[in-house]
């Protein structure tokens, strides 16, 4: 069993090397060139996304006609209709009507027109980036995913007042689940085909009931920290399980956190939820017998053979290798400590009984401390 030192360290590790690996991608060309686009966009008031997602609910990144031309290199396919945005019309106000409005404003929106915008898919011409360039879904299927996604499930249903609930992804309007503050409710897509991705979802909307519920010290936080936070502890949990989602996790951390700060401010406060959801995690492999390690036969070790030792040496630096949980690798390491110190103690024996049995053979008293060493 690993000290409680160890099991710090190793979930300490974990939050590091997500920071650094998210940082790591935030610096690459391809990312900042992501965010040099995304600020050729105008930002929406909440209003015109209303009017946009009424119009066009599949739009994901719309502009004028001449913006398209100008900025983007990309021309508006021929007959393509309109979105149309509500655009506000500016005057300059006459001392009269600063007057008249209570105000020192040389300037007022005294109207709006609506004007025609368009999505990408409506244009033609050269490549823009989007988020999903650096969300990448293809998940490897893991074997034992899916029980621990069951168990897990299960668990938070039985044990905590939160609600675990499944329905079709073609009703999740593009998303894999969300987490329901109102009802403290979680809701999965159950006919998610990759299951590394399925259990990654509820690893990341466990996070937001833990986070960003009703009573979650950090539930005001802004959209780009919660997401930062949800998805790097998902990420965190899944790597504390020996499943790389890095393809996905840090592409999604990424395209929240354009900012460095919300990142390191982000990361800083997930490590008691991290911790959280890995204890749990390694509580339900055990339960679930997929952390037990290939057992050596129960033998006395002084009893076994030196070619028996010498496999089991063997087998046991294999398992270490293949290891993922570290509560699985000192196990693991401890026998292997066992049998290298048996190995070790019938070496010496060994060489002690020779020099015995032939005393006619002078040895250095350096050169056989060394040789017992080696």
């Amino acid at each position: 069993m690993p000290s409680k030192e160890e099991a710090e360290e190793w979930k300490r590790q974990l939050v590091e090397n997500a920071e650094k690996e998210i940082l790591k991608l935030t610096d690459s060309e391809k990312f900042k060139s992501y965010l040099d686009t995304v600020a050729k966009f105008h930002r929406y008031s909440q209003r015109n996304i209303d009017l946009i997602y009424s119009q066009n609910p599949s739009a994901s990144q719309v502009a004028g006609f001449k913006k398209w031309q100008n900025d983007f290199k990309r021309s508006v396919n021929k007959g393509e209709k309109g979105i149309r945005i509500a655009a506000p019309i500016i005057k300059k106000l006459t001392p009269a009507e600063q007057k008249h409005l209570d105000t020192t404003d040389e300037r007022a929106i005294v109207g709006y027109r609506y004007l025609p915008v368009f999505d990408v898919a409506q244009t033609s011409g050269e490549p823009v980036l989007s988020a999903k360039d650096f969300v990448k879904e293809n998940l490897a299927d893991h074997q034992n995913v899916t029980s621990l996604y069951n168990a897990f499930k299960d668990y938070l249903n039985q044990q905590t007042d939160l609600k675990i609930s499944e329905v079709p992804l073609a009703t999740l309007n593009g998303a894999k689940g969300y987490f329901q503050p109102s009802t403290n409710e979680i809701v999965i897509g159950g006919d998610e085909p990759d299951n590394a991705l399925k259990l990654k979802t509820l690893y990341h909307e466990y996070a937001h009931s833990q986070l960003h519920g009703l009573k979650s010290a950090f539930k005001d936080r802004p959209r780009a920290y919660q997401e930062t936070q949800a998805e790097a502890i998902a990420y965190v949990a899944m790597q504390n399980i020996g499943v790389d989602t890095s393809n996905y996790s840090l592409g999604y951390v990424a395209t929240w956190a354009k900012d460095k700060a919300v990142i390191h401010s982000a990361l800083s406060e997930i490590q008691q939820v991290s911790n959280k959801v890995i204890e749990l995690s390694d509580g339900l492999t055990k339960q679930l017998g997929l952390q037990e390690a290939q057992k050596e036969p129960e033998h006395d070790l002084k009893k076994l053979s030196a070619q028996a030792l010498n496999q089991s040496y063997q087998g046991l630096q294999q398992q270490i290798k293949q290891a993922k949980n570290p509560q699985q690798k000192s196990e693991l390491k401890n026998k292997l400590n066992d049998v290298h110190q048996e190995i070790s103690e019938r070496t010496q024996k060994q060489l002690q009984a020779f020099a015995e049995q032939n005393p006619e053979i002078k040895q250095h008293e350096s050169e056989l401390d060394q040789s017992l060493k080696r």
